[in-house]
């Protein structure tokens, strides 16, 4: 699993480039995600590639965005999700991650919600 960045003034944009994200490689994931989570605090994951998530694939989402609030919101910093396919709202919604998430239909508006 490659991890591609693109910056948009301070803030990382990843695509994540599976189709899906579950028990098979949700750790990798993490693995990859993590030097990403280090050299920013303002990131959004475009999920338009990702078709399934099951509960580990959740669980890695949750990760992300732990590492990016810190410990009480130490870090101060933010991921919002772009491009999710209905397959994979539904699963949020299932969870009410969808509470927990900020969720954008596209990665422009997801960057721009940084702004505000």
């Amino acid at each position: 699993m490659e991890i591609t960045v693109d910056k948009t003034g301070d803030v990382a944009v990843v695509v994540v480039p599976v189709d899906k994200i579950d028990a098979t490689n949700a750790g990798e994931f993490e693995r990859r995600m993590a030097p990403v989570l280090q050299d920013t605090n303002k990131l959004v994951l475009n999920l338009s590639c990702v078709r399934f998530v099951d509960s580990s694939g959740l669980g890695a989402m949750l990760f992300c965005l732990r590492q990016l609030v810190g410990d009480h919101g130490s870090r101060g910093g933010d991921l919002k999700l772009s491009g999710m396919t209905e397959q994979v709202r539904v699963a949020f919604e299932l969870v009410c991650m969808h509470q927990i998430f900020d969720i954008f239909g596209t990665k422009e508006e997801a960057v721009h919600a940084f702004e505000h």
